[in-house]
């Protein structure tokens, strides 16, 4: 079984940029349910096909395979919800372990998001300046979710306070 251990936060600072270049990274899925969703990702030309169960907290079934890039950029074509998921992503070291941080683009623009994974639940991680407030356990903030309901629509619900 393959498991991912991995908290995610918004940011509150800048200084990662100065660090890292970024990758686009496209994404849709084929199929998303409480139990799993089943995700199609380019990452530069690299192409996957992935499978990620639902999870209690930070902790997910994970199950990732390399697909041909064509088949790839079919799918995604084709038979991906709408819209797909496109942000940049950038890497950045940081006390040993590597920070993703997620800068969406098309309808989830104005959203960045940083995660890390772990070994374990219990590992204890340093936090970089430019990390803010912990959302691991918030379902917006999944990418599945992000599909139905793109960051773009938040600020007309009334929820534009929660990034002030």
């Amino acid at each position: 079984m393959s498991m991912e251990i991995e908290r995610k936060f918004l940011l509150c600072g800048e200084e990662w940029r100065a660090m890292t270049k970024g990758e686009l990274y496209r994404q849709g899925y084929l199929g998303i349910s409480p139990a799993c969703s089943v995700r199609v990702r380019l990452a530069g030309q690299r192409a996957f096909l992935g499978v990620k169960g639902a999870g209690d907290g930070p902790v997910h079934e994970e199950y990732e395979y390399p697909i041909p890039l064509a088949e790839a950029e079919a799918l995604l074509e084709r038979m991906a919800e709408k819209p797909l998921i496109e942000k940049i992503r950038y890497k950045v070291l940081f006390d040993g372990l590597i920070w993703e941080v997620d800068e969406f683009l098309g309808e989830n623009t104005g959203l960045i998001l940083a995660e890390v994974e772990l070994e374990s639940e219990t590992q204890k991680i340093s936090k970089p300046s430019w990390i803010g407030v912990e959302v691991t356990g918030d379902p917006r903030y999944f990418n599945a979710s992000l599909v139905r309901y793109p960051f773009s629509q938040w600020k007309n619900q009334g929820n534009a306070d929660l990034f002030s």
